[in-house]
């Protein structure tokens, strides 16, 4: 399989052309305008520090229909004692900051980079990229971030100081995007934390299909009712 190189030209190539990992392009920019082209048509970016971007869509393709969110009887419980307070968009930068601290497995450094850091609270400025946070008795302990365009949200990261933190953070964030009418969410990488949620694998086919009926729908107004 041939890896695209970009240019400075705002243009991706198909998605069925990555290869078998899912990687399709290298280069381009982090731009609000490519990043919002590239989650249009179910491409992230994924790279570390010393690295040039490099640009994924996956097969199959790991997602969340929140109506299939599977919450074990554990959790309910914890939820049920109301540990945790959850807020949208409170800290987005404390969030995104906190997931930037965790390293990757595998490697010695973090995949988000400053640079990513960056490009994504630009994308909060103008309402794409959201964070839900968790709190405990009014620490920020837990949280997630990820970009929403029309009905999809494509989660990105998270993050948790205190056990259970997340978790919570992740059930109420799925309960919220369903009452708000959200067709799909893009959960990008497998983990197993993720499958015991609900998520479950897709053929890239089938999700890019969901995806442009989901960039159709309009939410009208993110954290309404929350």
């Amino acid at each position: 399989m041939t890896i695209f190189r970009l240019t400075k030209d705002l243009i991706f190539p198909p998605p069925h052309l990555a290869d078998e990992d899912g990687l399709l392009a290298v280069g381009g920019d982090l731009s609000c305008d490519r990043l919002l082209l590239a989650y249009s048509m179910g491409i992230f970016p994924w790279y570390l520090e010393s690295s040039p971007i490099f640009w994924w869509s996956p097969d199959p393709r790991l997602v969340l229909f929140p109506d299939e969110l599977h919450v074990s009887r554990s959790l309910r419980q914890i939820i049920k004692k109301q540990i945790f307070t959850i807020t949208t968009d409170k800290a987005f930068e404390e969030v995104i900051l906190n997931c930037a601290k965790i390293e990757r497995k595998g490697s010695k450094g973090t995949w988000l980079t400053e640079e990513m850091v960056e490009a994504y609270i630009k994308l909060h400025q103008l309402n794409y990229a959201h964070s839900f946070e968790s709190w405990y008795g009014g620490e920020l302990v837990g949280g997630l971030y990820g970009v929403a365009i029309g009905g999809a949200f494509f989660g990105e990261s998270m993050f948790t100081k205190m056990s259970n933190a997340s978790k919570v953070a992740f059930v109420k964030t799925v309960e919220a995007l369903k009452r708000w009418g959200f067709i799909i969410i893009d959960c990008q990488v497998v983990t197993k934390h993720l499958i015991s949620l609900g998520a479950r694998l897709i053929p890239r086919e089938e999700f890019l299909k969901i995806l442009k009926k989901a960039l159709e729908k309009k939410v009208e107004r993110w954290g309404e009712g929350f």
